[in-house]
């Protein structure tokens, strides 16, 4: 929980939204990477799912081997854990590595923790955490973030699914900006971005 009693997904407690363009994605990469560089990593772990998206740009930028872990809140695409399990762990030497731990989003700044130490428990030299995105109440904050923002974080990749042969706005965000008192909440996404 954050300071301001926020529990994870807690979308009404959101002020207002931020709906990142691929364009913005790519900049919020670039400021991670130019971050990260002076730091001289020798890997990078990527927290799945949407985390690795972010991590894969990083990794790329910085022409760095990516190594995939998955830790969350959900199974599937419904939250159902107040703290993130671990549903894959690192299975990899990083002993004497210097590593950076990346994911999309830091929320209470919990699954990073936890994958940080994961990297440390396997001998990493050094471990620093990275987000595109952050809110004010992430605790422990992320030593590098793109974008701190407590508006709900809408990103490019997965606001329409596939559901029954029709792309539809992504539950979850409809249910957040519902809870934000968006009546329509496909136009506060505009149809740009609505697959045909």
């Amino acid at each position: 929980m954050g300071e301001a009693g926020a529990a994870p997904y807690d979308y009404a407690h959101r002020a207002g939204i931020h709906a990142v363009t691929w364009d913005e994605f790519e900049r919020l990469c670039r400021q991670v990477a130019e971050a990260l560089a002076p730091r001289q990593i020798d890997g990078l772990v990527g927290i799945a799912r949407s985390g690795l998206i972010a991590a894969t740009q990083v990794a790329l930028s910085l022409r760095v081997d990516l190594y995939p872990v998955s830790l969350s809140r959900r199974r599937g695409d419904r939250v159902v854990e107040r703290h993130p399990v671990w549903l894959q762990r690192p299975e990899l030497t990083l002993a004497g590595l210097r590593i950076a731990v990346v994911d999309e989003m830091a929320d209470t700044g919990e699954t990073l923790a936890m994958a940080a130490q994961a990297v440390l428990d396997m001998g990493a030299a050094s471990v620093v955490t990275a987000a595109l995105a952050a809110h004010t109440w992430a605790t422990p904050r992320p030593d590098v973030v793109a974008l701190t923002t407590d508006a709900l974080v809408i990103w490019p990749w997965g606001r329409y699914v596939l559901d029954g042969g029709r792309w539809l706005l992504h539950p979850e965000y409809a249910e957040a900006l519902r809870l934000q008192g968006y009546d329509n909440p496909e136009a506060v996404i505009g149809d740009a971005q609505r697959p045909r």
